[in-house]
């Protein structure tokens, strides 16, 4: 079974299987990792599961689209490496796939 790697807010980093056909964001939140929101519940309406990810993989993940980055550019934490999780779908080609949960805007 794939894994993610997910740093938190505090900086603990926690390695955790992912089942098939689930999001990044399923994953996380699944997971139990209370702090990402995920208030839309992934249908790419809000930037609550923002997170950024390790730029070793960003060539491995689908192509942001423009509500996406709409979106993000309402955070004040965007970096270069953030990405909303509900529109990262996990599989195999993902394994290892290491991010850490942007701050809360």
């Amino acid at each position: 079974m794939p894994k993610l790697i997910v740093t938190d807010r505090y900086g603990t980093e926690s390695a955790i299987d992912v089942d098939d056909g689930l999001t990044v964001m399923e994953a996380i939140r699944d997971n139990g990792f209370d702090e990402l929101l995920a208030l839309c519940g992934g249908c790419c309406s809000c930037a609550t599961c923002h997170i950024h990810v390790d730029p070793a993989f960003k060539d491995k993940l689908p192509a942001m689209s423009e509500d996406e980055d709409d979106l993000l550019e309402s955070s004040d934490h965007r970096t270069e490496n953030s990405r909303l999780s509900c529109q990262i779908p996990f599989g195999d080609e993902l394994d290892g796939l290491k991010v850490t949960i942007a701050p809360e805007d």
